[in-house]
């Protein structure tokens, strides 16, 4: 493993040597550290590169500026200062992004939601204050000397997650730690040692210390990363879940017992990695949110029928409102809660399909509620299919690619993705000679519901309806 580092290394050398000698020149050390130690160690260290040093952040950034081609600040607070660098490897002009961090360690007190900084003058005490070992490695530039102090070499080797010190004291000078804990499990696929998982157990209040901005960023990158499973369950077995995503431990519904309706939470579970088999571009969040949510409105309404059976009526709707207070808790974007709302809304719309019985009006109307967003609500819809009833689940394949063929034979005649009127403001205003006021958007809102429920209508055609309709207005 050291000498895929080494070559690893030697690819970014042209720009990690030359930033080194800088900093050597100028009196100050300068290593290569964390999570690009531990990725060159993998093989897959990229273009983001990290560095410690000894250099305190105003000396950092007078070595930053004459050499990198942006520098910024933003995270000067911390001791960190980020740059910009063009460099050319092997034959290849490449992009780094690079961040030099002061020797530091941070601690919380039990009343912040900030972490305090101080600076430390030794790269030994800079690493004992990681999180883990195996982001505890750093080489010293540009000898490429080789520091371990923590053996995180050797838990790399054994692909499990320990502390350097002990995870109590670890998880209490930053509570965020834990969340790292399961997002690296599930982006490195590694296990977490025992004594980190009971520490997170014991510890898991602590989170609530954190700030919602920070749980919402450490969630995003374990659910966008190849093993989401991993680091949820491990969220929820240790209790830190019922903090920050209350609603996926609560749907471990308590089974009645004849087994009348499937484990939730596994079905959950599925569903987003059925999702993200069907991903096209890349790990897509919205889509991976809205499958892990889609189901989160069932314990609220869950209700046992005099037959026997189960029921969840509008859970798709509870389930919407209850994501989009989830959401913003966790300050997501408004944009990207109302696109996750909108498909745990829809995402059980097309199981009034049947096998077709829907008119082209009512296609019509889920690719316009869809609007942006129909070709995710057709991977949501799919994976939402966990039947193991192979039968029943091809048939609800077949129905659902039946519903596509629909979708994609009429935006070919019809243009389905942008559905408007066949009249617009202004053509309304001089067919009736009214001028802009309440009952221009009346009269656009009906004309739209007309070309929602008969399609495209000619001109002429479109001046009579509206004609007729504003007569009936006015009696």
């Amino acid at each position: 493993m050291q000498d895929r580092a080494v070559s690893e290394l030697l690819r970014v050398a042209p720009v990690a040597d030359d930033l080194a000698r800088r900093f050597q020149e100028a009196g100050f050390s300068l290593a290569l550290v964390g999570g690009s130690v531990r990725d060159a160690l993998l093989g897959r260290l990229g273009n983001d590169l990290d560095f410690t040093t000894d250099a305190r952040p105003q000396d950092v950034l007078k070595i930053m500026r004459p050499w990198a081609d942006a520098v910024w600040d933003v995270g000067i607070a911390f001791g960190t200062v980020g740059a910009q660098k063009e460099a050319r490897v092997g034959d290849t002009e490449r992009s780094f992004q690079i961040e030099v961090t002061t020797y530091r360690s941070e601690a919380y007190d039990r009343t912040s939601r900030k972490p305090e900084v101080s600076y430390g003058d030794s790269i030994e005490d800079d690493l004992v204050r990681r999180d883990f070992t195996v982001n505890a490695m750093a080489v010293a530039l540009p000898e490429k000397r080789f520091i371990d102090p923590h053996g995180g070499l050797k838990d790399l080797a054994s692909r499990v997650l320990r502390t350097p010190g002990t995870p109590e004291e670890s998880f209490s000078d930053d509570p965020l730690r834990m969340m790292r804990a399961a997002r690296f499990a599930a982006q490195l696929d590694f296990e977490v040692a025992p004594e980190v998982v009971a520490a997170m157990k014991d510890m898991a209040g602590r989170i609530e210390i954190v700030s919602a901005e920070r749980i919402r960023d450490e969630l995003n990158k374990l659910i966008l990363s190849p093993h989401p499973r991993k680091g949820l369950t491990l969220l929820v077995d240790t209790g830190i879940a019922s903090s920050v995503l209350p609603e996926l431990p609560a749907l471990h519904l308590e089974r009645d017992e004849h087994h009348r309706h499937k484990d939730v939470y596994e079905h959950t579970l599925i569903v987003l990695e059925q999702a993200m088999a069907l991903e096209e571009d890349g790990p897509d969040l919205t889509l991976r949110l809205a499958a892990l949510l889609h189901d989160i409105g069932k314990p609220r309404t869950r209700r046992f029928e005099k037959d026997g059976r189960v029921s969840f009526h509008h859970h798709e709707v509870v389930g919407a409102k209850m994501t989009k207070k989830r959401m913003t808790a966790l300050k997501y974007s408004n944009e990207l809660v109302k696109d996750v709302s909108r498909l745990v809304e829809l995402h059980l719309r097309f199981h009034g399909y049947g096998t077709g019985e829907w008119t082209d009006s009512a296609v019509r109307r889920y690719v316009r509620d869809a609007g942006p967003l129909l070709s995710r609500l057709h991977k949501l819809t799919r994976s939402d299919c966990t039947t193991r009833n192979r039968r029943k689940a091809a048939a609800l394949s077949r129905a659902y690619d039946g519903l596509e063929e629909r979708i994609a034979q009429l935006q070919e005649k019809e243009e389905l993705d942008s559905i408007r009127p066949d009249l617009d403001g202004n053509q309304i205003m001089e067919t009736l000679g009214i001028k802009p006021g309440p009952e221009v958007g009346k009269a656009y809102k009906h004309l739209l519901e007309l070309r929602l429920e008969n399609g495209p209508m000619e001109h002429d055609e479109a001046v009579k309806a509206l004609k007729e309709w504003w007569a009936a207005q006015q009696g």
